[in-house]
């Protein structure tokens, strides 16, 4: 953990460092770029999401999209511990610098495309291995356009889907829905880094089949 007088700016945890809101750098980009919503911000489902591959593994050169992706955690994360080929997607093209800056720091290089769920056609989403999300299902439109994302995502030959949420209702309309329709699984996680963080991941599939 990195500290500016004796306040902390940076944070470490499953080998990716993470710079504050705070971090000179991070309030730099701040004064050029505007995220609309919640782009101001790491979406903390992200650690969910490393710490399941962090104990299941990601075949090396998997094809990875990570869609609302915003700073791109999970991604980024991926593309470093596991080699994997990273595309982040984000309605927001605000948000990308913010990502860019992280991919520096931690040593990598991740493609981004602006487009909203909805704008993912089967051309985008041929050839990706895994789809992944973090804390993307929190109005209710957006159970709708997710769940019209993954079945074409599936039908394109996505092998693993991965939606970690800490467990909103409209997350759990989602899942429910993933469950009946293509035997997808809810798994209940907890992890301890950087902090204590619960949660919940949709699971459809399988890399490793």
């Amino acid at each position: 953990m990195s500290q500016t007088k004796g306040q902390k700016v940076q944070i470490r945890a499953y080998g990716v460092k993470v710079l504050l809101s705070h971090h000179p750098r991070v309030r730099r980009l701040k004064r050029l770029h505007f995220p609309s919503g919640h782009g101001n911000k790491f979406w903390t489902s992200s650690w969910l999401l490393m710490d399941f591959f962090n104990r299941k593994g990601l075949p090396a050169r998997s094809r990875v999209m990570d869609v609302g992706c915003g700073w791109g955690l999970a991604g980024i994360y991926c593309a470093k511990k596991h080699d994997a080929v990273v595309t982040a997607i984000d309605t927001d093209s605000e948000i990308f610098p913010f990502l860019q800056l992280h991919a520096e720091i931690n040593g990598v290089q991740v493609a981004t495309m602006k487009r909203a769920f909805g704008g993912l056609t089967h051309a985008d989403l041929e050839g990706f291995d895994v789809l992944i999300g973090a804390d993307i299902c929190f109005w209710e439109t957006l159970t709708y356009s997710l769940k019209r994302l993954i079945n074409r995502a599936l039908r394109s030959g996505i092998k693993l889907v991965l939606i970690a949420d800490p467990g909103r209702s409209t997350f759990d309309e989602l899942a429910e829905y993933f469950v009946e329709k293509q035997g997808g699984k809810i798994l209940n996680r907890t992890v301890h880094r950087p902090r204590r963080i619960r949660g919940r991941i949709l699971k459809i599939g399988s890399i490793n089949d």
